[in-house]
């Protein structure tokens, strides 16, 4: 099993008037890799950042975190190499917004960064299916994406259930809802990336928060292994 538990804050419930300092802060606090929220406001109503503020954030916080950007952009192909030449490490682009994934999945490659893939709630993960083993991460969106602090949806849970059992060492993420509350049903179901905003960066104690969602993860991940 090739896959690891890794906690990925969402930077975006972060204090944006000092970015960088958040993201070394959630670094400090044993993050694995931080969570880069990249909006248009054509795929989803809001507007966030793009590679200018990326390429900031990498001359701040140094080489070592890995970005893992989550472009909900309507044109995916048009922010490929701005994000590579801005540092990041990988582009995870949505499926519903892309009539030619093959060749995305190319150019990001030649890029130099790794691979994501995003489906909706509404897409069925039968429809990622094809491109599991060109990619590096699959994710599974667990609310509708574009804006913070919706309720977890449950539902999506036998998607990832799915992607695991056919897929066995893909990297599968979760995003939106999850924290303390809702990381069991994630890990259960197989998810070993998870992202999680205001349940980490909101939290008195981001440490013991990230802690305790990657020892969730990290014993059903073992037993898992002893189940097989």
């Amino acid at each position: 099993m090739a896959y690891m538990a890794k906690i990925g804050p969402s930077i975006l419930s972060s204090n944006l008037s000092c970015l960088g300092r958040e993201c070394v802060r959630m670094m400090e606090c044993g993050a694995d890799y931080l969570h880069l929220d990249v909006m248009d406001g054509h795929f989803v109503p809001n507007i966030t950042f793009g590679h200018p503020m990326v390429e900031c954030l990498r001359k701040s916080v140094g080489q070592d975190p890995f970005f893992d950007m989550h472009m909900m952009v309507s044109r995916p192909e048009q922010w490929v190499k701005p994000m590579a030449a801005a540092g990041a490490s990988q582009y995870t682009f949505h499926l519903e917004a892309t009539t030619n994934p093959g060749n995305l999945i190319k150019e990001i490659r030649e890029s130099g960064m790794k691979v994501g893939l995003a489906i909706k709630p509404g897409t069925t993960v039968e429809e990622l299916a094809p491109w599991a083993n060109h990619i590096d991460m699959a994710l599974v969106m667990t609310v509708e994406p574009g804006f913070g602090g919706q309720k977890f949806m449950e539902d999506m849970m036998p998607k990832v259930s799915w992607l695991r059992s056919q897929f066995p060492s893909l990297d599968i993420e979760v995003d939106g809802g999850v924290g303390p509350d809702t990381i069991h049903k994630c890990a259960e179901a197989g998810a070993n990336m998870i992202v999680s905003g205001s349940a980490v960066i909101g939290s008195d104690d981001p440490r013991s928060v990230i802690s305790l969602l990657r020892t969730v993860v990290a014993e059903a991940i073992q037993k898992r292994s002893l189940d097989r």
